[in-house]
């Protein structure tokens, strides 16, 4: 074995390898043959003077750093192997010797995957979680159907009421001045629907079109515009139209426009199953979720720093990925929320903290348990991304690299031992 280890506290291993001076004499004179176009030395052509020239020239020790980058990877990795290690981070190198026809020694400080003490896994105590589909649970599903079915109509002859929506001008002010921000023409705002500053709508119940309204509002305390918080304020607004919403009857007619039915009774119906599938796979989404908070209470386990930190650049890339979706980006997410990148890895810190932990604990509890993902799972798992996708398996299969199967099966390792935990808790 080319490699012992000289220290190991805590996640922290310190590894002494050594590159023979014969391994050491190849990797330079690979370095030689890859550089040597770089030199211009006197009376030989460009990439034609010797290596003992070169040597002559610019030092004994002109090809170690490439030769030494050639040679320690190799090394290195055989070294983790031999260690039976499992790294989280770069290794941190020094090169403790190094001399012609002698051995090369390094030194690799490398953070290892923490060892994770698993409490009392099985029979965790969670409350029965249940959601039960009523009957006003699936009138009020319908009656967001009609809602999103309505229209608005004009209203000449009545005033404003809740529920109204009106168009109006506003300017607003401050003792005399008028601030910035508080001024729009054309705004359309839902009476009641507490989207402006409060007290501000209320104030408009029982206008009429054309009315000029001075309303008369305090701004919260802790309103996001520090020059405004706090402070007495007048809007002078102006009444242009009102409408209210407007309703489809609840019949068998308006089934049939906006569904594959023919009566109100088969949408019902429909609704209620939907409705109950949903309230299922709810229910049993924050059972997994209580069991694993509650699982993951009981490990102990020295989470190092780097892999905190490798979750949170996965977390950024993901939320890069969402905002880019939305047209956005990072950058210009940072540039309208007026924050620095520091300040988003601070804040994604403590959430990546428990999703490493998480992770953690599911993967002793994996091999404890001996959970694996036998070929069937897979061969599952691909039908029914196939039919997600609607396309066949082969080709599903073609789309992903084979190397990329451990990657899903581990997903599946994951949510099996999720599967076990709930089985082996007690619900009361």
């Amino acid at each position: 074995m080319d490699s012992t280890i000289l220290k190991k506290e805590g996640n922290k291993v310190t590894l002494q390898i050594n590159v023979s001076s014969e391994e050491f004499e190849k990797a330079i004179q690979k370095s030689y043959l890859k550089n040597r176009k770089k030199f211009n030395i006197p009376g030989f052509r460009k990439g034609k003077a010797p290596r003992k020239i070169i040597e002559m020239q610019y030092g004994e020790g002109v090809f170690y750093e490439d030769a030494i980058n050639m040679a320690l990877p190799e090394k290195y990795d055989k070294a983790v192997e031999d260690h039976n290690l499992e790294p989280v981070d770069r290794p941190d190198v020094d090169v403790e010797e190094i001399q012609k026809g002698k051995d090369l020694v390094f030194t690799a400080d490398v953070t290892v995957k923490p060892e994770v003490k698993l409490g009392d896994y099985k029979g965790i105590e969670v409350e029965k979680i249940e959601y039960n589909v009523t009957d006003e649970d699936i009138d009020s599903e319908i009656e967001k159907m009609r809602d999103q079915n309505s229209r608005l109509v004009n209203i000449e002859d009545r005033p404003v009421q809740k529920d109204d929506t009106v168009t109006i001008d506003y300017k607003g002010f401050v003792g005399e001045e008028q601030f910035e921000g508080g001024t729009a023409e054309n705004q359309n705002l839902v009476i009641g629907s507490d989207k402006f500053i409060p007290g501000f709508e209320e104030q408009l119940i029982g206008s009429n079109i054309g009315d000029e309204v001075n309303v008369n509002v305090t701004f919260p305390e802790e309103y996001h515009a520090e020059n405004l918080a706090g402070k007495e304020a007048v809007f002078y607004v102006k009444i242009k139209e009102i409408k209210f919403k407007e309703l489809p009857d609840l019949d068998d007619e308006f089934v049939k426009d906006v569904s594959e039915f023919d009566t109100l009774e088969e949408l019902k119906n429909d609704t209620k199953e939907k409705m109950e599938v949903s309230a299922k796979e709810k229910a049993e989404k924050e059972l997994k979720d209580k069991v694993l908070d509650k699982v993951v209470e009981t490990v102990e386990v020295d989470i190092p720093q780097a892999m905190v930190d490798t979750e949170v650049e996965n977390m950024l890339r993901d939320f890069d990925f969402q905002l880019r979706y939305q047209g956005l980006d990072l950058q210009k997410y940072l540039e309208f929320t007026n924050s620095k990148i520091e300040d988003l890895r601070k804040q994604m810190g403590e959430d990546a903290y428990n999703r490493v932990k998480t992770s953690l604990t599911l993967e002793a509890i994996g091999e404890k348990e001996n959970i694996e993902a036998a070929d069937e799972d897979l061969e599952k798992e691909f039908e029914k991304m196939a039919e997600s996708h609607k396309t066949t398996v082969e080709k599903l299969k073609e789309s992903f690299k084979e190397e990329n199967f451990g990657y899903i099966k581990n997903t599946i390792k994951v949510r099996k031992t999720i599967d076990f935990l709930v089985d082996n808790a007690n619900q009361v």
